[in-house]
C-alpha cells in the first residue's frame, strides 16, 4: 500500500522523536545507558548522511566529545571505545562531520588513546584518526620536525595493523612538498612502507595511497621504490590491479599513474599500459567512491599521451563512459566532473576521438552539465566543450554555434566561479574560430561585452583567457565585427591592454592586436586613434626586451602595419629608431639574433613591408636600416637554420639589390 503524505510526516516525526531521546541519553549519568545511547548513534549514522546530518543539527558530536572525555578521566574501556567510534563514523567520508569533530576539539584526546594499555582503545582510537586523516580538514604533520617523524615511524613499525594504517594514512594526508618526500625517503619510508603490501587489507590500501603520495613527481624515490628487492615490490604492485577488491585495484592503478606521468622509462612494455587503461575502465563502472576516483585515474594517465588514449579509445573508453552517462540516475558531482574530464582529455588530440565523441549524441549531456549547480562539473563540461570543438569538421558543420549551445557557455561568462569562467573561455576561444559561422549568435548575447569586461578582471588566468577568445574572434574578422569590438575598447583601453603587468596577458594583446590590424588599409588606422596610443605602448614594450612571445606578438603588428601606407611605414620606423636613438638599443638587430625562428621570421617580415620598392620612401628607410647594421646582418643570415627565414632574408637582398645597394 503507498504511503501517504501524512504517513511520511509522521514516520519522519517519530524518527527525529528517537534521534532526540538518543541524543538525551548520550549526557546521562549512567555508564550503562550512556554506552547504549553511543552504540545507537554509532550504528544509526554508519553510510547514512542524511543521519549523521540530523544528529550533527542535535549537538551530537560535542556530546560525544564530552563523553569521550569523561571515559578518558575515569578509564571506562568501553565508553572510550564506542564514543571513538562514533566520532570516526561522523568523519567517515562527510566532511561536515570531520568539521564537527575537529571544533569539538576531540583530536588531541584520540591521539592519546593510541597510548592506552587495552588494545580495543588503541584500535578505536586509530580507526577514528584514519577517518578523519581522510579529509584536507585534517591537522598537516610537518615531517621536517623530529619529533613528527619520530611519531609517525613509531605508528609504521607497529605490529599493531591499525597503528601501521594510521601512519600510513598520515603520509598520503600530510606529505605535500618535495622537501617532505625526500627527507622521508631519507629516513627510509620506502622500505617501511612497502613491508605492509603483504599485510592485511587495510594495510595495503593505506601502503599504496601513501606510496602514490610519496612517489608522486618524485623520480628519485620512483627509482629507489622500483630499485627495492630488484623490483618485487613494483611487481607486487602491479599484480594488486588485479585484485579482487576494487578499492585496492584502483588504488594499485593510481599508484602506477603516478609512476608513469613521472618516470614512463618504467613501462615499456605496451601491454602493462593496455592492462592499466582497460582496469581503469572496469573501475569506472563501479557504483561506489573507487568508481568516482577511476575517472580522475583515467584522465591523469592519458592526459597528454597520444598512445595512450589511442589505447582508451581503442578500448571503447568513449562509448563507455558516454553509456555511464546516460543511464539516467543521478549521478555524483565528482563522477560527474571526473568522467568529462576523462573524455577532455580523449579528445584532446585524437580526430577520431572527437568524431567518435560527437557521433554518440552526446551534446545534451554537456549543455545539461553547464548549467549544474556544482562549479567543478560545469568546468569540466567546459574543458570537454573546448577539446571537443578542436574538430575542424564539426566545427565547420556548425555544431557548436546553434543557440542551444552558445547561449548556456555566454551565460557562463558571468559565473561566480573563477574556474568556470576561464574554462568557458577555453572553450569559447575554440568555437569562435569556426570563421565559416557569422557568429552573430555570440555577438547578439553580448558575448564581445562581456569578453571585454573580463579582459579587467582581477585573476590574469581570466585576463589572458578572455583576450585570446578575443583575439580568435577577430581572426579574418571583417570591417564591421572589428569596428563593434574597437567601439567598446578604444586606444586607452587596449593600450591598457598590452601594458598588463603579466608577460601572458601582454603576448594576447599584441595577438589580439595582430588581428586587429590584418587585412585592409581600414583596419590598420585603429592604432592610430588618439595620436597613435596604440602603436607607441606596443613600441615601447618592444623597447623593453620583452619575452620571445610577446616580442614575436609585437613584431607581427608592426609588420601588419608596415604593409599599409607610406604614413604607416614611416610610423613604423617611428617605433623601430625612436628620437633619441639610445632610446632604441636597436633591439631589432637583437631580434634578428634571435634564437627563436619565429621572431627572427617576423622581424625580417617587418623588413619586407617597410622596404617594398613600389614606396615612395623605401630608399631612404633601406638606407637607415642599413646604416643601422640590420642590411648587413641580414647578409650574415642567408644561410639561417630556419627554410622560412632564409626565404624570407632572399627577399630583402632582392628588394636591396633594386636600390643599387653594394
Amino acid at each position: 500500500m503507498p504511503t501517504t503524505t501524512s504517513s511520511s510526516s509522521s514516520a519522519a516525526s517519530s524518527s527525529g522523536n528517537r534521534q532526540a531521546d538518543v541524543f538525551s541519553r548520550l549526557a546521562s549519568s549512567d555508564p550503562e545507558v550512556k554506552l547504549k545511547a553511543l552504540r545507537e548513534v554509532k550504528n544509526q549514522i554508519i553510510g547514512n548522511r542524511t543521519k549523521k546530518l540530523s544528529f550533527l543539527k542535535l549537538g551530537a558530536v560535542p556530546a560525544i566529545a564530552s563523553a569521550l572525555s569523561d571515559a578518558d578521566c575515569s578509564s571506562n574501556s568501553s565508553i572510550l571505545v564506542q564514543s571513538a567510534a562514533a566520532l570516526g563514523s561522523f568523519a567517515c567520508g562527510f566532511e561536515a562531520g570531520v568539521q564537527a569533530v575537529l571544533d569539538a576539539g576531540v583530536f588531541p584526546r584520540l591521539l592519546r588513546l593510541l597510548t592506552s594499555s587495552d588494545e580495543k582503545v588503541v584500535d578505536a582510537g586509530a580507526r577514528s584518526l584514519r577517518m578523519i586523516f581522510q579529509s584536507n580538514q585534517a591537522p598537516k604533520y610537518d615531517f621536517l620536525q623530529q619529533k613528527n617523524r619520530e611519531f609517525l615511524f613509531s605508528l609504521l613499525n607497529s605490529e599493531n595493523e591499525n597503528l601501521s594504517g594510521l601512519g600510513a594514512s598520515i603520509i598520503a594526508h600530510a606529505c605535500g612538498t618535495s622537501v617532505e618526500q625526500q627527507v622521508l625517503c631519507d629516513a627510509g619510508v620506502l622500505e617501511k612502507l612497502v613491508v605492509l603490501l603483504d599485510g592485511s587489507l587495510s594495510q595495503r590500501e593505506a601502503c599504496l595511497e601513501s606510496l602514490a603520495t610519496v612517489l608522486k613527481s618524485n623520480p628519485e624515490a620512483i627509482s629507489r621504490f622500483v630499485g627495492l628487492e630488484a623490483g618485487r615490490y613494483m611487481s607486487s604492485v602491479t599484480d594488486l590491479t588485479k585484485d579482487r577488491y576494487p578499492r585496492t585495484r584502483l588504488l594499485s592503478c593510481l599508484c602506477l599513474v603516478v609512476i608513469y606521468n613521472t618516470s614512463p622509462s618504467y613501462f615499456l612494455n605496451m601491454g602493462t599500459k593496455s592492462s592499466l587503461v582497460t582496469t581503469l575502465l572496469e573501475l569506472l563502472n563501479d557504483p561506489g567512491q573507487s568508481g568516482d576516483e577511476a575517472a580522475f585515474g583515467l584522465s591523469s594517465l592519458i592526459a597528454e599521451k597520444e598512445d595512450l588514449q589511442k589505447l582508451a579509445y581503442e578500448a571503447n573508453a568513449i562509448k563507455n563512459i558516454v553509456d555511464i552517462l546516460k543511464t539516467g540516475s543521478e549521478l555524483n558531482p565528482k563522477r560527474l566532473q571526473g568522467l568529462f574530464l576523462s573524455l577532455a582529455e580523449l579528445c584532446s588530440k585524437l580526430e577520431d576521438c572527437r568524431c567518435s565523441f560527437l557521433s554518440l549524441e552526446v551534446l545534451d549531456l554537456l549543455v545539461n552539465a553547464l548549467r549544474h549547480k556544482n562549479a567543478d562539473v560545469r568546468t569540466a563540461a567546459c574543458i570537454c566543450f573546448k577539446n571537443a570543438a578542436r574538430s575542424v569538421k564539426n566545427l565547420s558543420a556548425g555544431r557548436f554555434t546553434n543557440d542551444h549551445v552558445m547561449l548556456p557557455l555566454v551565460q557562463l561568462l558571468h559565473d561566480p566561479s573563477s574556474s568556470v569562467q576561464v574554462a568557458v573561455l577555453g572553450a569559447l576561444s575554440n568555437i569562435v574560430l569556426d570563421f565559416s559561422s557569422p557568429k552573430s549568435t555570440f555577438i547578439e548575447y553580448g558575448g564581445i561585452k562581456q569578453l571585454i569586461e573580463l579582459s579587467k578582471s582581477m585573476d590574469p588566468n581570466a585576463r589572458c583567457s578572455s583576450l585570446r577568445a578575443l583575439r580568435n574572434l577577430m581572426f579574418l574578422a571583417d570591417n564591421k565585427r572589428k569596428e563593434l569590438f574597437y567601439s567598446e575598447v578604444m586606444a586607452q583601453g587596449f593600450a591598457s591592454f598590452i601594458s598588463d603587468p603579466e608577460p601572458s596577458v601582454q603576448e594576447q594583446a599584441l595577438a589580439l592586436l595582430r588581428n586587429l590590424v590584418d587585412g585592409c588599409i581600414n583596419s590598420v588606422e585603429f592604432v592610430f586613434d588618439e595620436d597613435g596610443l596604440i602603436l607607441d605602448t606596443v613600441g615601447r614594450q618592444l623597447r623593453k626586451a620583452p619575452q620571445a612571445q610577446m616580442a614575436i606578438q609585437g613584431m607581427y603588428v608592426l609588420t601588419n602595419v608596415a604593409s599599409g601606407t607610406e604614413l604607416h611605414k614611416e610610423a613604423v620606423m617611428q617605433q623601430l629608431f625612436p628620437q633619441p636613438q639610445a632610446e632604441s638599443n636597436n633591439f631589432l638587430l637583437k631580434f634578428l639574433q634571435s634564437h627563436e625562428s619565429q621572431l627572427r621570421s617576423a622581424t625580417v617580415w617587418t623588413i619586407i613591408n617597410l622596404i617594398s620598392p613600389s614606396s615612395p620612401g623605401a630608399l631612404d628607410r633601406h638606407v637607415k636600416l642599413r646604416n643601422e647594421g640590420i642590411i648587413p646582418q641580414l647578409k650574415n643570415m642567408v644561410n639561417d637554420a630556419c627554410l622560412d627565414v632564409k626565404i624570407r632574408i632572399r627577399t630583402v637582398l632582392s628588394q636591396s639589390m633594386s636600390f643599387g645597394n653594394n
